[in-house]
């Protein structure tokens, strides 16, 4: 065994911490360690005496024991005093000696719903005030992040005899394939924290071989997703699977919502206790009220126009809004942006719905974020008719340029949306219901003047990164 180094990281006084990394032959075995601390030469001051605290890596986890003065045996992995810190990182309101290690199938460049901007910018977020590391898929040019390392890996099965699978199963199992490449890579992380089925498997492996306790942020749910059959085919028992397994492993799971908490307690055995309930956030600096209409000339969208973004899928209601837009007002554009489909069918059978209606400008390409913000601003009114939405950052997004929102009463959004203060609340799957709820709107512009200024303010009150960022910080601190 190596000798521990013991590394002064800041300036002397009584919260000074030391990090102390040990290269154990076993990381796994759990043991007592201890620590000479005169073997590094500071034992001429008694503040630094008996202030160690060894973190033992085990099958299960993490765990800590005090150390006494001693030689170190055989087997351990690393040994911190994690209880005090430096000056410097006090004042920077950073705490350097805790990582997490992200691991998310969505980042920039590669981001299609709302998961990967709530990685995105959470992980911003978090590095003001923890060290943060993020494994994603290798898609697209290499993200700029200063301050914040992104590893990547690739998706693809790469034996010839399992590419000959069904495309729909070769798909969950490149997502498995991806998953054993995260982990293949050494992790040295306190904290991993895994978003979506993509990688909740990849993160009960991790606690399993590296000791790491293990977070994951819920977005969505499987079972609660069965039109993912079309999607996935077989893979789709693979890919339940996958999450159940990375779900059921977790030291903390944070749903998006309370009724998500509740879904959670539904499909899996996770007790109640391990539930934390943080929402996602927004950022009201660069979701701001501005000037669009640079966005609006590029595309050519005729005003007032109604806004749609989301994936193209089943789940958010498409079909629903197409119908009730022939009970809209003359005269009034829906300007529905969608990004990357689910299948390759969805794509005809939307086509073939708009066909015939003259009022919709469909824009099948996924908008870079400043013309979002800006068609945000433009919109008389945001729309979100989803059959199933755990939370749905982009009712926050459009909140947040005050915009008054219409969204279905389903899962996060009545935590989001105020019905009658910020937007409407309607039933899904109720083209009619929710064409008169838009008319409504469209039909009393004070009134959805009124409804957008109180979004914006509810925005900054309770959905700003910082604070998010704050309470997934919070819990962290509880598993270590």
């Amino acid at each position: 065994m190596e000798e521990g180094r013991l590394k002064d990281i800041g300036p002397v006084e009584e919260d000074i911490r030391f990090d102390l990394e040990v290269v154990a032959r076993n990381p796994l075995h759990r043991e007592a360690a201890v620590l000479d601390l005169g073997r590094n030469g500071l034992d001429d001051d008694p503040r630094r005496r008996g202030l160690v605290i060894g973190v033992l890596a085990g099958p299960r986890g993490r765990t800590r024991a005090p150390v006494a003065c001693g030689s170190p045996p055989p087997r351990f992995r690393y040994v911190f005093h994690r209880d005090r810190r430096s000056v410097a990182s006090r004042d920077a309101g950073q705490d350097t000696f805790m990582k997490v290690s992200l691991f998310t199938w969505e980042f920039p460049p590669n981001i299609y719903g709302g998961a990967g901007v709530h990685v995105a910018h959470l992980s911003e977020a978090l590095r003001k005030q923890i060290d943060v590391e993020v494994r994603t898929v290798a898609v697209g040019a290499e993200p700029k992040t200063p301050g914040m390392q992104v590893r990547r890996y690739p998706a693809s099965l790469g034996d010839a005899s399992l590419a000959r699978a069904d495309p729909r199963l070769s798909k969950a199992l490149a997502t498995l394939a991806f998953n054993l490449r995260i982990v293949a890579d050494p992790i040295d992380a306190d904290i991993v924290h895994t978003h979506t089925w993509y990688t909740n498997f990849a993160g009960a492996l991790a606690k399993r071989a590296y000791g790491a306790a293990l977070v994951a942020t819920v977005h969505s749910l499987e079972p609660l997703r069965p039109w993912k059959r079309e999607q996935l085919g077989s893979g789709y028992e693979i890919s339940s699977w996958m999450e159940k397994d990375g779900l059921t492993a977790c030291d903390a799971v944070i749903a998006v919502s309370k009724e998500m908490k509740q879904d959670i307690r539904k499909c899996y055995d996770v007790p109640e206790d391990r539930i934390a309930v943080i929402h996602n956030g927004v950022d009201p600096g660069v979701f701001r009220p501005r000037d669009g209409r640079a966005t609006v000339d590029k595309y050519r969208i005729p005003k007032p126009f109604i806004l749609f973004v989301g994936r193209l899928t089943r789940q958010k209601g498409v079909f629903d809004l197409v119908r009730a837009m022939d009970r809209v007002p003359k005269g009034v554009t829906l300007a529905l942006v969608t990004g990357k489909p689910d299948t390759l069918g969805i794509v005809d059978e939307l086509r073939a719905a708009l066909k015939e209606r003259r009022n919709i400008l469909w824009l099948n390409e996924f908008l870079m974020e400043k013309e979002l913000v800006d068609l945000y601003n433009e919109a008389e009114v945001f729309v979100c008719p989803s059959a199933y939405e755990p939370f749905g950052i982009i009712n926050l997004e459009a909140m947040a340029c005050e915009t008054p929102v219409v969204a279905s009463r389903v899962g996060g959004i009545t935590e989001v949306v105020v019905d009658g203060e910020t937007g409407f609340l309607v039933p899904p799957a109720e083209p009619e219901v929710l064409a008169e709820r838009l008319a409504r709107i469209l039909g009393d512009p004070e009134l959805g003047q009124r409804m957008g200024k109180a979004g914006r303010q509810r925005v900054l009150q309770e959905f700003s990164w910082d604070r998010i960022a704050q309470r997934v910080v919070g819990l962290y601190r509880t598993l270590r």
